[in-house]
């Protein structure tokens, strides 16, 4: 029996803004018992999260200070949300709607659309992958959810959220290490780097309380899983060859972007080269450069 989850293609590589329908801003905003096109306001309390919201952790400084500045403010990113047996549930912007009930707001902007749950989902994932609101657990069972309920595959899923094909695919490697392991790196303790080099060590776990205990890079991390016994914490070790380093910088770097990076150095001076292969990836360089919010 088909799956109802894979009955059609959504045509994401669309883009998420094409889907949800860009905000005129110029049209009236509609109070939450009209159903006329644009912006409507609803109670806060009508609105409901979705379940399987891919973002599990919401950094409190960081909701903090978008609750002062929408109290100060007001929400001025309106709200996307379907409708759901009688109220309102979040499609995108949960975070958003989290800050406002702490800047005790009553009522809030919102764009309903009428989403299947197959949609809502993957609409979920794409929305909090672009915005960088995810983790690379999170992100990587994102794409992990992407896969397997909606049968993208991963050059797919690259056009989609405007990262190469091998980042989505070292990204979805970490699902195969130990929960402790991800929990270390969704908690912040590993980096990303750090984590793609233990997946083929014997121990990862062991190793992985190792390297936060003794403080190791990257590279150092890599020499441990191959079994290496002379890595000596980056406070005291001595110049290493280049190459290696180099090498390791492009790889965490290209983990960060999710991009090809290529480093070349001699004589005291480089140059760092991004490859993209879309426009879109282009302005998502262009954005990341100016600190514009993606």
């Amino acid at each position: 029996m088909n799956d109802p989850a894979r009955k059609r293609p959504t045509g994401l590589g669309r883009g998420l803004s094409s889907l949800l329908g860009e905000v005129v801003r110029e049209e009236p905003v509609a109070a939450s018992g009209e159903r006329s096109p644009g912006v409507h306001t609803v109670p806060v309390a009508e609105i409901e999260p979705h379940p399987e919201q891919p973002r599990r952790h919401f950094d409190e400084d960081a909701l903090e200070e978008l609750a002062r500045s929408i109290e100060a403010r007001g929400l001025i990113q309106p709200i996307v949300v379907r409708p759901y047996e009688g109220r309102y549930q979040i499609v995108a912007g949960e975070r958003r709607w989290r800050a406002a009930q702490r800047a005790r707001l009553h009522q809030v902007p919102v764009i309903v659309r009428d989403f299947d749950e197959a949609e809502t989902l993957e609409l979920a994932l794409v929305e909090n992958i672009q915005r960088e609101d995810l983790n690379a657990i999170e992100e990587a069972e994102a794409y992990r959810k992407l896969i397997d309920r909606f049968g993208h595959s991963q050059e797919a899923l690259g056009r989609i959220v405007h990262k190469s094909r091998s980042h989505i695919a070292n990204l979805l490697r970490l699902l195969d290490l130990p929960t402790g392991v991800r929990q270390m790196l969704a908690d912040g303790k590993l980096s990303m780097g750090h984590a793609r080099a233990l997946i083929t060590a014997p121990d990862p776990l062991a190793l992985a309380e190792q390297v936060i205990a003794r403080d190791l890079s990257v590279r150092e991390t890599e020499k441990l899983a191959r079994g290496s016994r002379s890595v000596v914490p980056r406070s005291v070790r001595a110049p290493r060859d280049g190459d290696a380093d180099i090498a390791a910088l492009e790889r965490q770097l290209g983990d960060i972007l999710g991009l090809k990076v290529k480093i070349a150095y001699g004589n005291g001076a480089g140059s760092v080269t991004l490859g993209f292969s879309s426009l879109d990836q282009l302005d998502l360089i262009c954005q990341r450069l100016t600190g514009e919010r993606i």
